[in-house]
């Protein structure tokens, strides 16, 4: 089997797969517990191999659900295949950026620690302060890492550069990725189509909210929940309705960031009237990441935008209180310069090895990378141990109740992953025709989706000024959407901005990364 045709089929696991897994990687993997008649087993004529010591790695990681107990069977079974012994520490996702600049300034690293962007201004000065390996040497032609070369994600390895040198390893996620999530339960309660444009989303959202759909009589239901500032994992989605993916260039060939242009205030001003009409969460600048996901599982909210995935995850949760709840993902929704859909970066950030480590440890970290970077590991990071995590059923795994509470989104963090476009949309505690329906439906996504260029081009002219500007921008946009000033005096600071030296010759500077990594920057 191909890599190729693995990628297509990885998420259907037949017992083939199931017994690739066992198998392990062209690297050798250890088999799993109560394996019976498997190769790895038999010795033939030859002595056994005594297995070297696991080699002991040390990680900082974003957590994404509960601080996983690995010496639990997941764990347990990954170590033992990877031959390895993980120090990790978890981090809380939504604390996990001002831990790691704490981390930074510090100067005590991790031997591995996770960035969750490879742009982000702190991580970019320590790189060139020295902190991490350049791992251009080591990687070389990458003959010697097939699999990091050919299971990686479009382009993934340019993102992973700074000033020419590789000095990250990618963690490949899927770019089919954020939807809009919507209650159809209420869409269908109130007789309403689902929304194809933006307009009709807001038409939609309005009636909703303003209809007591939960039958609580208080009228507390919020339209639009975000986190973060604007709507954090939201503002892309929104912002592609109105061209704000596409690369905008000033009179002198700069490249806007995206938040200073004129798209991004369009946006601001539709933000502006949901907000008057209700729509939008009255707390939406300050509520916390865990805070929105409770508000949506338990069935206080309409529309979030978030992982596909989740869309079955919640809409169990919500059907504990509200037992007709349907979540969907809508489909991408047109807008006056384009379409609600942004492709995700193919790498989710990057890894990055302290210079503290030792040559020789880079070198096992590199095989360990290597060796798990694979349709394989992919998958057994997805389902875990079949008979103990998941069952096959109709051809499909699902995770069992064990499974559920230890195969998470958090397995992800610690290896590169095969990159493989449904992993994002699928959901392992989903019936198979479920999963089949989903991937059937954001097929859209890949045609009508746009890439967020900033994930992945840096300034280090923007690095060193935007933060003297950001938190009074992000205080203008929030007065702005909530009225206390007026729109033309958002705009008039966006000009003022935009007119600044330092912001103007940033723009030169994401021009040329842009013209670097994405071709002629006109």
């Amino acid at each position: 089997m191909n890599a190729s045709f693995r990628r297509q089929v990885s998420w259907m696991m037949t017992t083939v797969v199931s017994i690739g897994l066992l198998a392990g990687c062209s690297g050798g993997t250890q088999p799993a517990a109560g394996t019976g008649n498997n190769v790895a087993n038999k010795t033939d004529d030859k002595k056994e191999v005594k297995p070297s010591e696991p080699v002991k790695l040390q990680f900082l990681v974003p957590s994404f659900a509960d601080v996983p107990d690995m010496n639990d069977q997941y764990w347990t079974e990954w170590q033992k295949r990877t031959n390895t012994k993980l120090d990790v520490e978890w981090i809380p996702s939504g604390d996990y950026d001002t831990k790691f600049d704490l981390v930074l300034a510090s100067g005590n690293l991790p031997e591995i620690i996770v960035s969750q962007s490879t742009t982000r201004p702190t991580l970019l000065s320590a790189i060139k302060q020295g902190a991490f390996w350049d791992l251009t040497p080591f990687l070389g032609d990458f003959s010697k890492y097939p699999n990091l070369k050919n299971n990686s994600g479009p382009n993934v390895w340019s993102y992973m550069k700074a000033d020419g040198k590789i000095y990250g390893l990618p963690r490949n996620r899927p770019q089919i990725d954020l939807g809009i999530k919507f209650r159809k339960d209420w869409l269908d309660k109130y007789n309403i189509p689902v929304p194809q444009t933006i307009d009709e989303y807001a038409a939609a959202l309005k009636k909703i909210v303003s209809s007591d759909p939960d039958g609580n009589g208080k009228n507390d239901t919020v339209g639009i929940l975000g986190h973060g500032f604007l709507l954090a994992d939201g503002d892309g989605t929104f912002l592609g309705a109105f061209g704000g993916l596409d690369p905008i260039f000033d009179k002198d060939g700069g490249l806007i960031k995206e938040t200073l242009t004129p798209n991004y205030t369009q946006m601001i001003e539709w933000f502006r009237k949901q907000y008057a009409d209700g729509i939008l969460s009255k707390e939406f600048s300050a509520i916390k990441k865990t805070q929105a996901e409770e508000l949506f599982a338990t069935g206080r909210a309409v529309s979030y935008v978030r992982n596909i995935w989740r869309d079955y995850t919640w809409e169990q949760d919500i059907k504990k209180v509200q037992p007709d709840a349907k979540v969907i993902t809508l489909p991408p929704m047109k807008g006056p310069g384009g379409y609600t859909a942004q492709l995700a970066n193919p790498t989710f950030g990057g890894m990055y090895i302290s210079k503290k480590v030792p040559e020789a440890k880079v070198k096992q970290i590199l095989d360990y990378m290597e060796k798990t970077t694979t349709m394989e590991f992919t998958d057994f990071n997805y389902y875990g141990i079949e008979g103990v995590h998941h069952k096959v059923v109709d051809g499909q795994p699902q995770l069992t109740e064990l499974g559920v509470k230890q195969v998470t989104t958090n397995a992800n963090q610690v290896f590169s992953l095969a990159f493989n476009n449904k992993m994002k949309v699928l959901n392992p505690a989903a019936p198979k025709a479920y999963n089949d329906e989903k991937i059937k439906d954001t097929e859209i996504y890949s045609k009508l989706g746009k890439l967020s260029l900033f994930g992945n081009i840096a300034s280090d002219t923007w690095t060193s000024v935007w933060p003297k500007y950001e938190k009074e921008w992000q205080a203008m946009a929030t007065k702005a959407i909530v009225a206390q000033i007026s729109m033309d005096e958002y705009k008039a600071y966006v000009d003022k901005l935009n007119n600044n030296a330092d912001i103007k010759k940033a723009y030169q500077e994401f021009a040329k990364t842009y013209k670097e990594y994405f071709g002629n920057a006109k």
